[in-house]
């Protein structure tokens, strides 16, 4: 199966172009991030027509997240337990593959704005709640995938200047602590898992021919539980639609697990 994460950027100017990926990309599982929108004006019955059941957790200008799924979504869990936050930034929801049943936690993390701000330090304690959200989680359901928009560069090679950006927002050694702190849960980064071109990345800024010049940001990722690592076939970024007009500032990560006893 296949199971992909693209940031839109505001489902209400994207949505054709996530329909016309779709088309040409029949994914199993669709995360989407930054939706803009609350729920009564999510595209259901549009997406149900695509052949894709949904999952939604909206919100008005900002953030939202939803999963898209070729297959029935069952025990749905809205942001992170025990956390109080009025942003709409976790969807998590299981589903029932042949291989049995697969949890997808699908995140819009903090951006941060800057170190030392207040939303750098909101962004602290929103993966600090993470992380023992996500450690709960693995204990209840084994096969895990925690995907979608991170806003941290794990390491430098995600980077176009990491030497310039060094210790900037998405490069702190903060945000990336916390990331190897969620792969000391067990999880692996499925798009290190092979060899990839340079400069490979996810995100790139709208202004000064940002795509154009590849000076972009690795940020969007697809962590796969221990039981899952052997099942992982592929992890690519496609570029391609970050070249149609009026693109998402995102490029979607799709991955590819094989069939499991």
């Amino acid at each position: 199966m296949k199971i992909a994460t693209w940031n839109v950027n505001s489902l209400t100017a994207r949505l054709q172009h996530v329909l016309d990926w779709l088309i040409a990309n029949p994914v199993d599982v669709l995360c989407l991030q930054e939706l803009k929108m609350t729920d009564d004006k999510f595209p259901l019955e549009v997406l149900k027509s695509a052949g894709y059941e949904a999952a939604v957790f909206g919100q008005k200008t900002y953030n939202g997240v939803a999963i898209l799924s070729l297959a029935p979504v069952r025990d749905v869990v809205k942001n992170i337990e025990n956390f109080a936050d009025e942003q709409s930034r976790v969807i998590a929801a299981t589903i029932d593959t042949p291989s049995g049943p697969l949890r997808v936690v699908n995140g819009y993390f903090v951006n941060g704005q800057e170190p030392g701000s207040e939303k750098f330090a909101y962004k602290m304690k929103w993966l600090d709640a993470l992380h023992a959200y996500i450690a709960r989680e693995l204990a209840a359901h084994p096969n895990l995938v925690l995907l979608g928009d991170f806003n941290v560069t794990p390491e430098d090679r995600d980077s176009f200047d990491p030497v310039g950006l060094k210790e900037t927002i998405h490069h702190t050694t903060e945000e990336r602590d916390h990331f190897k702190a969620l792969l000391g849960l067990g999880l692996t980064d499925s798009f290190r898992m092979f060899e990839q071109p340079e400069k490979s990345f996810s995100w790139w800024d709208y202004r000064m021919l940002g795509y154009q010049k590849n000076r972009g940001l690795r940020i969007d990722h697809i962590l796969v539980s221990e039981p899952l690592r052997p099942l992982v076939k592929g992890c690519v970024i496609d570029r391609v639609p970050r070249k149609w007009e009026k693109p998402s500032d995102h490029a979607p990560v799709v991955l590819e697990l094989g069939a499991g006893a």
